[in-house]
This record gives C-alpha cells, sequence and structure tokens, in this order.
C-alpha cells in the first residue's frame, strides 16, 4: 500500500495527491461505486483552520477513505460523487470556498473544449460544451454537492416507503424525513410537528391562502395581500374571488415596501389572512415582516408569508416575527427542485382545508407519499443554510457592493429598482435607460440573467411588480435582475460587470433616444405621433 500524501488543494486535484501507482490513476469516489477495478486508500486526519466565521464542522477531524476506478473508453478518468468530508476538505485553507470549475463563456473565436481540465462526464454540458456564467439564483439555485451526499443513499439502498411501519426500510426511511423535517424546523425557529412538506413554495402557498380562506369561510371572507406578490399567490387569490371572497391587494410605495398604516386600514371585522412576501422575488426588497405580525396578532388575523426567497438567507424566527404560515422552497436554498414545506402554526392553532384526499399523510393536510430522497435533501440544506448563513450574506453583499458600484461608476442613467437599504443584497435589480432589456439580454449570451420585463410575452409587458412601485414604462422594460449566491465568484462579477458596461454603451450609440438626450432634449416633453 503505498504512503499517501498530505492533500492541500481543492478536491478537483485530489486524485493527484494521492500518489497512487494504480495503472489506471486515481480518482475520488463517493458512496456509488459499482466500478470493476477498485482498491483503497487512507488519507491522514487532518485539522481543520477556521474561515472567519463560527461553524463547528470546519474544526472535526477527518478520516477519508477514497478509492480508485477505471478509465473510462475515451481515456478520462471519470470524476465520482463527493461526500460531505470531501467537500468540507474543499473547503481547505488552500481553498476558503467552495469555487466551481473555471466559468466557461461563450466565444466565437475560442474552440469549444473543457477549460477545467477534466474529460468527459456526466456535468450536464454535454461533455464539454461551453456554458454562460450563472447570475440567476432567484429562479432557482445550483444543488449543494454536500446536498446531493445526504441523498444519494435515500435514492439507491435505503429506498423504503416512509409510512411503512412494518419493515427496517420504512423505519429507516420515516427516520431519514423525521430528521429532515427538524433540520428545516430549527432554520425557522418552529416545532418539527409544525413543518408540512409539500412539492414547493406554489403548493405552500396554494395551502396556505386558499385553505385558511375555505376553512373559515363561514365567519370570515376577505383576504389582504400586496400587488407585488409572487403569481401563485395572486392567482390564487383570484381564484377564491371567484368563489365569492373579497380580496384587497396593497399598493407598495416606490421603494417597494408597503405602508403599515394602509395596511390598518384595510382590515375588516371578517379579514382571515394577510399574506405579504418576505424578499420579493424581482427587486428583493424585504418587507417589515415583524411589525406586520405584530398588526395581525394584535387584531386575531392570520399572517402568511412567502418566505422562498428568504429562507436560508436572511435570520427569521417564526415566533418572534408573529408568522403562522410560512412558505419555503427546495430549490431556492441550494436544495432539489421538486420539494418545499409549509410551517403551519400549532399554538395559537391555524386550521386548514386540505387541497387533495388520500392517505392522510402529513397530518392529513397533504396526502401522498413523502419523498424520502427530496425531503432528505430540504433538510440538508436547511441545516447547511443555517451554518453557512452568516459567511454567505457577508460574501454575497461585497459582491452585490462591488457590481453596483462598478456599473453605476461607468455607465449614466442607471437607477436600482427597490429600496437600497430594506433588501436582501443578492437580487439586484438594475435598469438601464435608453436600452432594451430584452436587447441587453441577447447581447449578454454568455451571463445567464433575466429581464425585470415578461420578455417571454408576446406583448412585451414591463414586470407588474416594476409597475406596482411606479417605474416608468421605459425604464421598466430596460431592467435586468442580476442573482448573486453562494458559488458566485468575484471573476464572474468582474466579467458580468465588463461586459454588460461594452453592451450598454454599444446599444446606446445605436439609439436615437440616446442621441437626442445628449442633445439635451427632454423625451417627456415630445409628443410621439401615433402610426
Amino acid at each position: 500500500m503505498p504512503t499517501a500524501k498530505p492533500i492541500t488543494k481543492p478536491i478537483f486535484t485530489l486524485s493527484k495527491q494521492l500518489g497512487c501507482d494504480c495503472p489506471y490513476g486515481p480518482t475520488v469516489t463517493g458512496i456509488y461505486n459499482t466500478h470493476t477495478h477498485t482498491h483503497t486508500h487512507t488519507v491522514p486526519k487532518l485539522s481543520r483552520a477556521p474561515l472567519g466565521v463560527p461553524a463547528p464542522h470546519r474544526h472535526r477531524r477527518l478520516g477519508l477513505r477514497f478509492r480508485c476506478r477505471r478509465k473510462g473508453r475515451s481515456g478520462a478518468v471519470f470524476p465520482g460523487l463527493v461526500s460531505s468530508a470531501m467537500y468540507r476538505l474543499w473547503r481547505s485553507p488552500a481553498a476558503l470556498r467552495p469555487v466551481p470549475p473555471a466559468p466557461r463563456r461563450f466565444s466565437a473565436a475560442a474552440p469549444r473544449t473543457r477549460t477545467d481540465g477534466g474529460g468527459a462526464g456526466p456535468r450536464g454540458d454535454g461533455g464539454g460544451a461551453l456554458r454562460p456564467l450563472y447570475l440567476d439564483v432567484q429562479a432557482t439555485t445550483p444543488l449543494d454537492p454536500r446536498v446531493l451526499d445526504r441523498m444519494l443513499p435515500y435514492l439507491t439502498g435505503c429506498y423504503g416507503n416512509p409510512h411503512s411501519r412494518t419493515h427496517a426500510y420504512g423505519w429507516e426511511s420515516e427516520a431519514a424525513t423525521e430528521r429532515a423535517r427538524r433540520q428545516v424546523a430549527d432554520l425557522i425557529g418552529a416545532d418539527p410537528r409544525e413543518i408540512i412538506f409539500t412539492s414547493g413554495a406554489t403548493e405552500s402557498n396554494n395551502m396556505a391562502i386558499k385553505g385558511v380562506a375555505r376553512f373559515y369561510k363561514s365567519r370570515k371572507k376577505h383576504i389582504i395581500t400586496t400587488q407585488t406578490e409572487h403569481k401563485c399567490v395572486l392567482d390564487s387569490c383570484r381564484s377564491l374571488e371567484a368563489e365569492g371572497f373579497q380580496i384587497t391587494y396593497l399598493p407598495v410605495q416606490k421603494n417597494g415596501l408597503i405602508d403599515l398604516k394602509e395596511l390598518e386600514a384595510a382590515f375588516q371585522p371578517d379579514t382571515s389572512l394577510v399574506s405579504v412576501m418576505a424578499v420579493n422575488n424581482e427587486i428583493g426588497v424585504k418587507q417589515p415582516i415583524g411589525d406586520i405580525g405584530e398588526i395581525c396578532r394584535s387584531r386575531k388575523v392570520f399572517f402568511h408569508t412567502d418566505a422562498a426567497q428568504a429562507v436560508g438567507k436572511i435570520p427569521l424566527d417564526v415566533n418572534d416575527l408573529k408568522i403562522d404560515l410560512m412558505s419555503i422552497s427546495g430549490h431556492k436554498i441550494y436544495g432539489p427542485k421538486g420539494v418545499g414545506a409549509i410551517y403551519v402554526r400549532r399554538r395559537p392553532r391555524v386550521r386548514l382545508e386540505p387541497l387533495q384526499s388520500g392517505g392522510g399523510q402529513e397530518r392529513g393536510l397533504r396526502s401522498g407519499t413523502v419523498p424520502t430522497p427530496l425531503a432528505v435533501g430540504l433538510g440538508a440544506a436547511c441545516e447547511v443554510a443555517q451554518e453557512e448563513m452568516e459567511y454567505d450574506h457577508k460574501r454575497i453583499s461585497q459582491l452585490a457592493e462591488r457590481l453596483v458600484t462598478k456599473i453605476m461608476s461607468e455607465v449614466p442613467d442607471v437607477v436600482m429598482n427597490g429600496d437600497r437599504e430594506h433588501r436582501y443584497p443578492g437580487c439586484v435589480n438594475l435598469s438601464f435607460a435608453y436600452v432594451e432589456g430584452e436587447s441587453l439580454l441577447m447581447a449578454l449570451k454568455d451571463v445567464a440573467l433575466s429581464s425585470g420585463s415578461a420578455c417571454t410575452s408576446a406583448s412585451l409587458e414591463p414586470s407588474y411588480v416594476l409597475r406596482a412601485i411606479g417605474a416608468d414604462e421605459d425604464l421598466a422594460h430596460s431592467s435586468i435582475r442580476f442573482g448573486i449566491g453562494r458559488f458566485t465568484t468575484e471573476e464572474e462579477i468582474d466579467y458580468t460587470v465588463q461586459k454588460c458596461i461594452q453592451h450598454v454603451k454599444r446599444l446606446r450609440e445605436m439609439s436615437p433616444l440616446w442621441e437626442m438626450v445628449q442633445d439635451g432634449i427632454d423625451l417627456k416633453s415630445i409628443k410621439w405621433s401615433q402610426h
């Protein structure tokens, strides 16, 4: 057995550090190994160094074992799955954070080959195709490798139904599901019995709004929400309007925040529910959730918040904030898609009418077999988010400030949508005057971004959120949302800023409106003729 050398580099170079004399070359594998050529190396225990913020897992002593794998037919060694301990090793002092492979950008001149030194493999990029940088984490986040590691056993060997109470397969799945329930509850300061697994925040929002409204409809038929809520909340309210409920859609101020005096004035004797999202998915503003909770509790009205963009990113405690119902999404916090949760308070008890009938799982509120691997993934994502929240928030704030400062210092007439102070920094919505948002998105084809305007709509109507905050029609059409997440690097921010500045200047040079503005003409004073 060869002597293992000390590991001082990120995990992508571990195979070079093990010193294996295997003719096929060493590489790291995880729990799932079905390859014919296998032998094991033991790596010395390592002492972790802190990263600047307290996190107990960074100080564990790690004893890791690695296996070798046979090369593929192409001659490249396929990378294996990464265990949680190996991921922590990845975040060693030599690599202070999990750095993804070098960004692979579209380029007409550059050959379409891998730039990270890796071989062919299941990377989701067509075996080496160039891909844009990813700055759209409000839409979805990449799966954290630590989360995948927790999920893998329940996708393969531990496949029991968590509701089967007569054998060990069901018991182990049930134990994993309940552990995940505790992890979700711990993140928001709830009791595990108050967590109900769902398919995502959309189902959770439907359950909260329709469930409460229909259960209390004999006494209360009024609901309050805002004009900037997610589509699933607004559509649920419209559905209830068709059933005879009265809905009040509160306007928001120019900064995207609601006026608490208008909220208090909107209450009626038969108000059953107030639904206000914690962090807006388009402009990133944080609503005063604590103040809203106090107002609702004093009037004995239930308070629901869509926290899909807030959970795991900012501290939330359902008891301190007096939240009665909360919607959570797995794929917004680096967990798997297709899973979420709803928090339903037990004291004072909130009653819901279930949306679907079945076997009575999840306290009878959400019948159907709980998908154990997805629930485990959601729980793991919540646990990681709790450990990394302070570190992630500080780092994302720095990257957001870097992006906004550099763009605004180089490009005039750029407007940040939403309040500058009460916001989550990872969601930056900028409007570039005299530039079409769709044109800028097409120009920035090597960066995955989204526009604040409905660029897929045939009418190209601007975002209803930007209309609600009173943005001018032209600015609403020129907005771009930048999503900064856990795996975003400074290099990616700098590249995006450079390209953004370059293309905004180019598009403005092509715009007759920009030329008129440079000549001192007030565009609002012009009366355009109809054609």
